[in-house]
């Protein structure tokens, strides 16, 4: 997520800096072309051109707001984790009776895996949705466009090499047991749900906490894997390619005819008019070339760029919140900052 008020010079370059130096040589070839060899030919009307970036317009401005509500809706789960994480905390140490049954077993311990065990789903889910999806600027290790996103990456020097980070808190959270089992399910943080729910009905079957109680902490646990499900839809389900390509292949040609068509009305101006043409077509391609950038990486919040939802300072939030409940006071981790204006 990018953080700064402003977006800087650095990450416009970053994410669109190839683009601006293409469109820059197709624009002066354009202009050199019809100054030096006099190609009137190669020049069209400008009112057709004006039509289709009319059009173009109204369809990067669809597929925009498209992007911005799969992104708003991704922001809105986590929001809705954090606070369901937090209720579910406070009422497993809020709820007991006093049933002899609790002296059979350590309450407080029991609790704190169940906590921890939270929180190691928590991570787990986040690395879930970080696997790349063939429709995702980072794909398959072999690709030349994730290495590109890599790149970047590197050079904002955001801090992503922490996504690599899950095994350690599953480590940390888990019992080894446990933690060696992530290899065997193709959705761990499904199976950690359901091991929640097992030691909820535990607590209830040993008259630990009431029944309803049990009622109330699986409704949680519930909310979880409605969640859960919200997300993956969003990251297995992508915004339909039939409008996202069409806009990208509109944007093409309008930015390819943009100057045949500005090049002969600058030169009414007169012979300077001509390569007064060239920074103007130049910022008007480029203008389209960023919304539809913008539009094409907001469109999947989970890809592990910078602008994703912050999964990581979430969940840092959530362990933050949830070790203070369990009574850990003391070498409590930090908090995510943004670096170079970005927090991930």
């Amino acid at each position: 997520m990018i953080t700064t008020k402003y977006v800087n010079y650095r990450q416009v370059l970053n994410l669109s800096g190839i683009h601006l130096i293409i469109i820059s040589i197709w624009c002066t070839l354009v202009a050199l072309a019809f100054y030096f060899l006099d190609w009137q030919w190669m020049i069209i009307p400008w009112v057709p051109v004006a039509l289709i970036g009319t059009a173009e317009a109204f369809l990067v401005g669809f597929k925009n707001n498209q992007a911005y509500d799969r992104l708003w809706e991704a922001r809105k789960i986590w929001g809705g984790i954090v606070n369901s994480s937090r209720s579910f905390a406070s009422m497993m140490y809020a709820f007991d009776t006093e049933s002899e049954e609790v002296g059979m077993f350590d309450l407080n311990d029991r609790r704190k895996k169940i906590i921890c065990r939270h929180i190691a789903w928590l991570y787990a889910f986040r690395e879930q949705l970080l696997v790349p999806t063939e429709w995702e600027h980072i794909k398959a290790e072999e690709d030349h466009f994730k290495n590109i996103d890599h790149k970047r990456n590197r050079l904002i020097k955001a801090g992503f090499p922490d996504y690599s980070r899950t095994p350690i808190f599953l480590n940390k959270y888990l019992s080894e047991e446990e933690a060696e089992l992530q290899s065997t399910y193709k959705n761990f943080a499904t199976y950690l749900v359901s091991q929640q729910a097992k030691d909820v009905n535990e607590l209830k079957n040993r008259k630990v906490i009431s029944e309803f109680n049990q009622m109330q902490l699986q409704t949680c646990l519930n909310e979880f894997y409605g969640f859960q499900g919200q997300a993956e839809r969003i990251k297995k389900f992508p915004s339909p390619r039939q409008f996202a390509s069409t806009a990208f292949i509109f944007n093409i040609l309008f930015i390819a005819l943009l100057p045949l068509g500005l090049v002969s009305e600058f030169a009414k101006l007169g012979d300077w008019g001509v390569w007064v043409s060239i920074p103007f077509c130049v910022i008007v391609g480029w203008i389209y070339i960023i919304m539809e950038l913008v539009g094409d990486y907001s469109e999947n919040p989970f890809a592990g760029l910078m602008f994703d939802v912050p999964m990581l300072s979430i969940c840092r939030t959530i362990e933050i919140d949830l070790l203070q409940i369990i009574g850990e006071h003391e070498d409590l981790p930090e908090p995510i900052a943004s670096r170079n204006g970005v927090l991930v």
